[in-house]
C-alpha cells in the first residue's frame, strides 16, 4: 500500500471555511452509532425479535468495516503512519499470541482496531462535524438518563438491559433483580452515593461503566474544545456530566473531572511528552497505596487499587511473553494486567506509547487533550478494566483526539490559487 506525501498528494480543496461548514453525514453516523448501536440492538431484542451475541458482533464489525472504507478511500498519508504501524503491529502480536497459544484471540487486536478506525475518523472530521456527533450523543445520553431517572418501568419497557445482556452475552438476571435493569447497576448499601436514585444508572449504554467512562469523554472534549464550543452547548454537556456524577456513583469520574477542570489551566503549561512519565507514576502510586494498606479490600478505591497490585505481582511469568492468554478473563477487572496477558509486555509498551505520542501537542487545547487521554487511560486500568477500549467509550473518545491531532493544522490545503496570490 502506497503512504502518500501529505503535502503533494491532496488535492485543491477550495476554501477552508466552506469545508468546515460542510458536514460529512458518513462520519457524523458512524460516530454516533458508536455511542448508539448497543441501546438501537437491546430497543430490537426487547421490543421486534430476539438477538445474539452474533448480532452485537455484526453491529460492531459492520461500523468498523465502513470506518475502515472510509479511511481507505481517503488514503493513508504520512501523518497517519503513527496509528497505521500500531494497528501493525498489534496484529503481529495478535498472529504471535494466537500460533503459541492453539487458539484464536483478537480480543486486542479489535481494541486497537476501534482506535485506528475512530482516530482517523476524528482526522479527516471537520469542526461542525466533531461538535454535531458530541452533541446528538450527549443529548441521546441525557433523554435515555432522564427517562431512567423518572420512571426505571418506562426506560426498561423500551431497552430492558436484563433481557438484552441474557440474550447477547449469556448473563442471566439474578433471582432477586426483578427491575429489568443490569443486574451490576443495582449496586450495594455500603457503595458511594448520592442517593438520588436506588442504583446506578446507565443510560443508552444499558450498564453503569460505560456511562460513568461516558461522563470522562465529555470531560475530555469540554476542555478540549471549550473555546469553541457556543454557550447552549456547553450548558448541555456540563448538564449531562453533572448528571452522570450524581446518579452512577462513580468515584473515579468524580475525581478525573475535578482534575480536567484544574487540568485546563495546568494542562497548556506541561510538555506533551511528560505523559510518558504518567503511566509509570500511576503504576507506582498504586504500590504505594497497597504498601500503606496491604489489606484494605472491596469496591472502594483503595480496594480496587490493591486488587490490581496483587496480580501484578502475582503475574505468571509465561504471560509476559504471551503464553498464557487462556487465563485473560480472570483479569477483566485489572487493565494492566489484562493488557499484559492479551497482547504481552511488547503490546502494553507500544500501547503506552502510542496514547502518550499520538496527540498533538503544539497548541493548549491539544495539550490539554494529551494530558486528560493519558490521565483518562492510565487511571483506569488501574481501577477497573477494559471498558475505556469498548467502542462505546472509545469510539467518540478517540474521534476527538484524533479531530485535535490536526486542530489549527487542518488535512486539506488551502486552494493553490491563494497560495499563489500571497
Amino acid at each position: 500500500m502506497a503512504v502518500l506525501d501529505q503535502n503533494a498528494a491532496f488535492p485543491m480543496a477550495g476554501s477552508a471555511a466552506g469545508e468546515a461548514a460542510r458536514t460529512d453525514h458518513a462520519v457524523l453516523w458512524l460516530g454516533l452509532l458508536s455511542v448508539l448501536y448497543n441501546g438501537i440492538l437491546a430497543f430490537i431484542n426487547h421490543n421486534i425479535m430476539p438477538l445474539s451475541l452474533t448480532h452485537v458482533a455484526a453491529s460492531e464489525g459492520l461500523i468498523m468495516a465502513s470506518a475502515i472504507l472510509y479511511i481507505l478511500h481517503k488514503g493513508i498519508y504520512e501523518t497517519d503512519l503513527p496509528a497505521f504501524l500500531f494497528l501493525l503491529f498489534t496484529l503481529v502480536v495478535t498472529i504471535y499470541v494466537s500460533v503459541l497459544n492453539r487458539m484464536l484471540f483478537v480480543d486486542h487486536f479489535r481494541n486497537v482496531l476501534i482506535i485506528f478506525c475512530f482516530s482517523g475518523l476524528g482526522g479527516w472530521s471537520n469542526e461542525k462535524t466533531m461538535k454535531l456527533a458530541f452533541r446528538w450523543a450527549s443529548l441521546a445520553v441525557m433523554i435515555f438518563l432522564i427517562f431512567e431517572i423518572v420512571s426505571v418501568p418506562f426506560y426498561v419497557s423500551i431497552v430492558h438491559p436484563s433481557d438484552y445482556f441474557a440474550n447477547t452475552r449469556g448473563l442471566l438476571p439474578l433471582s432477586y433483580n426483578t427491575t429489568g435493569l443490569f443486574q451490576n447497576a443495582l449496586g450495594f448499601p455500603e457503595r458511594f452515593s448520592f442517593g438520588i436514585i436506588d442504583h446506578r444508572s446507565s443510560s443508552i449504554f444499558l450498564e453503569q461503566v460505560s456511562l460513568a467512562n461516558f461522563c470522562g469523554v465529555i470531560a475530555i472534549y469540554l476542555i478540549s474544545m471549550w473555546e469553541r464550543i457556543g454557550r447552549w452547548d456547553r450548558l448541555l454537556f456540563v448538564g449531562t456530566a453533572v448528571l452522570i456524577l450524581v446518579t452512577n456513583d462513580t468515584r473515579t469520574m468524580l475525581i478525573f473531572c475535578f482534575a480536567c477542570i484544574a487540568g485546563y489551566f495546568v494542562f497548556p503549561k506541561i510538555p506533551r511528552n511528560f505523559n510518558l512519565a504518567l503511566m509509570p507514576l500511576i503504576v507506582a502510586a498504586g504500590f504505594l497505596v497497597y504498601t500503606l494498606k496491604p489489606n484494605a479490600t472491596g469496591d472502594n478505591f483503595t480496594g480496587r487499587i490493591n486488587l490490581t497490585m496483587k496480580k501484578i505481582m502475582e503475574l505468571d511469568p509465561l504471560a509476559i511473553l504471551g503464553l498464557s492468554v487462556d487465563r485473560v478473563a480472570e483479569f477483566a477487572d485489572s487493565g494492566y494486567v489484562y493488557l499484559i496477558y492479551a497482547a504481552t509486555i511488547f503490546g502494553v509498551i507500544a500501547l503506552w506509547l502510542f496514547v502518550c505520542l499520538f496527540p498533538a501537542g503544539r497548541t493548549a487545547a491539544q495539550r490539554r487533550c494529551a494530558h486528560s487521554l493519558s490521565l483518562f487511560i492510565f487511571l483506569n486500568m488501574m481501577i477497573g478494566g477494559t471498558a475505556v477500549f469498548s467502542m462505546k467509550i472509545a469510539g467518540l473518545l478517540w474521534f476527538v483526539v484524533g479531530y485535535m491531532r490536526f486542530h489549527d493544522s487542518p488535512r486539506l490545503r488551502q486552494d493553490r490559487a491563494a497560495d499563489v496570490e500571497s
